[in-house]
């Protein structure tokens, strides 16, 4: 995808919205990961999902990652992006940019290891960074449906977890 774009073969639009979709469903795929498991208990897909959950998570931060620097080459002034940046829709994916920096640096073993209790706090950030995410896509697409759509499937895993639990 990068050298498709850097070679002109990609315009900056599929690649700002291949990256930001790759991002959001594999944010779902990694917030997915303890619903599923709730209701498939026991089962061996369920449990390589559960062993590869940071992986997954650590994926979507890249790919958020590249789409905010294929937004940053392509807008090139810092004026312009500071002025992008207090719109809404581009502050909802800053806000939720930065609140994926620090879950991807201590998503390793040693951190969790460190971290000890503090990690499990730090990581329920990813709800959070969640509503953002999806508030940074209904915000800025020129259709947000497929956005509400992904939302929609989310909240509902969510809401099963939410529901399964208090049970």
């Amino acid at each position: 995808m990068v050298v498709r774009y850097a070679t002109g073969a990609t315009f900056y639009g599929e690649v700002v919205h291949v990256t930001g979709d790759f991002s959001a469903r594999l944010l779902i795929a990694t917030m997915a990961v303890t619903p599923l498991r709730l209701m498939f208990p026991g089962r061996a897909w369920v449990k390589w999902l559960v062993l590869r959950r940071r992986y997954l998570g650590v994926a979507a931060f890249g790919y958020a990652t590249l789409h905010t620097v294929v937004y940053l080459a392509r807008t090139g002034v810092l004026g312009d992006i500071l002025a992008d940046a207090a719109e809404p829709g581009l502050l909802t994916g800053w806000l939720a940019l930065a609140i994926f920096v620090p879950l991807a640096i201590t998503s390793n073993d040693a951190s969790v290891r460190r971290l000890r209790r503090i990690w499990k706090r730090l990581h329920r950030w990813v709800y959070a960074a969640a509503v953002l995410t999806f508030a940074h896509w209904v915000l800025t697409a020129f259709d947000p449906v497929p956005g509400l759509i992904h939302l929609s499937v989310l909240v509902a895993l969510e809401g099963y977890r939410l529901w399964k639990t208090a049970r």
